[in-house]
């Protein structure tokens, strides 16, 4: 698989997208186009997330195209070069998925070689489930089962930042329910400006902060640079039969 899951579209004060132009640049480098879905947006238009996107992509030689201007989504699903999605939230984007019944249709396509770029809700999805996002669940989807590219669970805008006076659950205390439940699912924590890239079979940490792992209750940084797979073994699912309409 070939995969660019981005924990935000900022970093710090940065201009939308910005921290992640190069690695963006660089993982669509052998497409013309990109299909933007734009699902999880929710207080902002499809029109107006689009437009969005497609101004911070500009200086990028690629086309952004949007699903919600295609006639069928199946079919601009089938014919796209590669996949973009958005950040919002995560309970609406999958459930849309599962609407407009086009997430095996997803899966089957990038577990095959297309590129797939995810940020924020677009990353937490790329997970097996969406048991760890960060999100309210606003609306609820037919199930949690997510593309499960990775047969682990992913925690976009993962801190552990406490404020002062805070007297609710952290991330850490959320994640740590999740673990007693679910003792042999691993999670990968991505901090805010940070990414995970699979290619050539293994999993490689994007960006100064890195990632963390956790599992069975324990938690440990990974560094940047880290290549998963190899420290922490399989983690990426089988290939799909190609799509078919």
């Amino acid at each position: 698989m070939n995969l660019l899951l981005l924990s935000s579209s900022r970093a710090k004060n940065s201009d939308y997208l910005t921290p992640n132009l190069a690695w963006i640049k660089q993982h669509l480098s052998q497409v013309s186009s990109v299909l933007f879905i734009p699902y999880a947006g929710v207080s902002l238009s499809y029109d107006d997330y689009f437009n969005k996107v497609q101004q911070a992509l500009a200086v990028l030689p690629v086309r952004v195209d949007s699903i919600h201007h295609a006639a069928c989504a199946k079919t601009a699903v089938l014919e796209a070069e590669a996949i973009l999605i958005g950040g919002g939230n995560t309970f609406q984007l999958l459930n849309l998925l599962y609407k407009n019944d086009i997430l095996e249709l997803i899966k089957k396509r990038v577990t095959t070689g297309m590129p797939y770029i995810g940020w924020s809700a677009g990353a937490n999805i790329a997970g097996a489930t969406i048991r760890t996002t960060n999100d309210m669940p606003i609306v609820e989807p037919p199930s949690f089962k997510a593309l499960h590219f990775l047969n682990a669970q992913l925690n976009p805008h993962y801190t552990d930042f406490v404020p002062a006076d805070f007297h609710g659950e952290t991330r850490d205390m959320r994640l740590a329910e999740f673990m007693v439940l679910n003792p042999t699912t691993p999670i990968i924590g991505i901090p805010e400006g940070c990414a995970l890239q699979c290619s050539h079979s293994n999993i490689t940490v994007l960006g100064e902060d890195g990632a963390y792992w956790f599992l069975n209750g324990d938690k440990e940084a990974i560094a940047t640079g880290t290549e998963i797979i190899s420290q922490y073994g399989h983690l990426l699912s089988e290939p799909l039969l190609p799509a078919s309409c």
